[in-house]
């Protein structure tokens, strides 16, 4: 995160956790996009705290905001724009999400805030994820600027930025082509020009939270092969689970495997590629062809730098790993150590335990 801060990124936050470590890092102020839903009172005091924008997910949201924290100068709502944009596997159809203002009640709230003195105003929506096609994302810019000229001209509010959401898409398969960035970022200049530039709206500035693109495919899990096993299909499992990485238990998500000293020898042989989890969908990878798998082979699953470490969890008792850093001189630094079994039992009193009544 600092390291990003210092190449001119800010935090879209969502947590109170993830709001300590943007300020940790140094990330303050404006450069803080906080966007949560079902949100506790103590998370939007401390954005308020430090005057973060806050970007709201529901038009009940703003009396509870103005009860517990107070209503800030600068105000954003997030849209769903419903049955306009198709939505996917991983985030859902939007008419179906629980994210968001509806069109009517987008009009109800930034009213409600104007007429409130607030005078300061952005405009967001999330409707992609993993998207790879770069005209999804000229079509949800069109379909905010057209949105911020009716609530303009309904209203007489100023509309500071537009927040686009994130989902641009990374290449998780090798036969996948990237996005392109030039074709994106053009149609959304051009839908810009002819929107709000020809309504005398602008300028406006125009986020993304792209942490998918810049992290995803820079994060590896490295993992030893414990076992082979050989039933009714042969497993290779691994010292890894999906509470290091949980996207294709989750989502039957594809992450490919390099097989570390083996890359070129020929992918002959089906495996699923397990971990230890007590769950039948702890795999990383289902009637996987790889080659012949040994017990203390190194296997890469690439492309776990966005959703890897982050959405990691202790089912069974299992504990994190290590996350290192590369830096481009070669150089490693440990960023995170690997949990301990103290750790885990950090919360519970086991010094009470011969007093427990049973």
């Amino acid at each position: 995160m600092k390291i990003l801060h210092k190449e001119g990124f800010g935090a879209d936050c969502s947590s109170l956790a993830e709001l300590i470590m943007a300020q940790q890092t140094g990330i303050t102020g404006e450069e803080i996009m906080f966007t949560s839903n079902d949100t506790p009172a103590d998370e939007y005091i401390r954005a308020k705290e430090l005057q973060a924008i806050i970007n709201l997910d529901d038009i009940s949201h703003i009396s509870y905001l103005e009860a517990y924290a107070g209503l800030p100068s600068l105000i954003c709502f997030r849209y769903n724009p419903g049955p306009l944009k198709k939505g996917n596997l991983i985030i859902g159809h939007p008419e179906e999400a629980k994210y968001g203002l509806t069109r009517d009640q987008l009009i109800s709230a930034y009213k409600i805030c104007r007429d409130k003195g607030i005078k300061r105003f952005g405009i967001h929506t999330m409707v992609a994820s993993n998207e790879l096609a770069a005209g999804y994302f000229v079509e949800t810019a069109e379909i905010l600027f057209e949105l911020i000229v009716e609530l303009s001209s309904k209203l007489n509010i100023h509309f500071e930025f537009v927040n686009l959401g994130g989902g641009v898409g990374i290449p998780y398969r090798p036969e996948q082509e990237r996005i392109d960035l030039s074709a994106m970022s053009g149609g959304i200049k051009e839908k810009y020009e002819n929107i709000i530039s020809a309504n005398g709206l602008g300028p406006i500035r125009i986020f993304m939270e792209c942490g998918r693109y810049i992290t995803g495919p820079y994060g590896y899990l490295v993992a030893k092969v414990l076992h082979i096993k050989d039933t009714y299909k042969k497993f290779a499992g691994l010292d890894a689970c999906m509470a290091n990485l949980m996207r294709p238990a989750l989502y039957g998500a594809y992450h490919h495997l390099t097989i570390l000293g083996k890359e070129d020898k020929s992918p002959d042989i089906t495996y699923d590629v397990t971990g230890s989890l007590c769950e039948n969908n702890d795999k990383f990878a289902i009637d996987r062809r790889l080659p012949e798998l040994e017990r203390g082979d190194i296997i890469v699953i690439h492309d776990a730098g966005a959703h890897g470490y982050a959405m990691g969890f202790n089912y069974n008792g299992k504990l994190r790993s290590a996350e290192l850093l590369l830096r481009e001189n070669a150089e490693v630094i440990q960023i995170r150590r690997p949990e301990t079994v103290d750790d885990y039992f950090a919360t519970l009193d086991f010094a009470n335990l011969t007093s427990f009544p049973v």
